[in-house]
């Protein structure tokens, strides 16, 4: 390898707005500030709204149950 053109790997510090803050590694250097992180994101906390939010899928399949799949 070359020397002296690969940049600096360092730590960065990033803090979520919940107030989790953890260490990264990045070329960048310093702390950034995160809106979501592992700890307070939906998905991950298993508190994710599900996807039927007033009766859509209900609504469709209703909608299309006497249709048939053409082939």
């Amino acid at each position: 390898m070359k020397s002296e053109i690969h940049p600096n790997y360092g730590t960065l510090s990033a803090t979520c707005s919940c107030g989790n803050a953890f260490d990264v590694g990045s070329t960048m250097n310093g702390s950034i500030h995160v809106d979501v992180c592992s700890a307070c994101h939906p998905f991950y906390t298993g508190k994710q709204k599900v996807a039927d939010t007033g009766g859509r899928i209900d609504r469709f399949n209703k909608r299309f149950a006497g249709r048939s799949a053409k082939k």
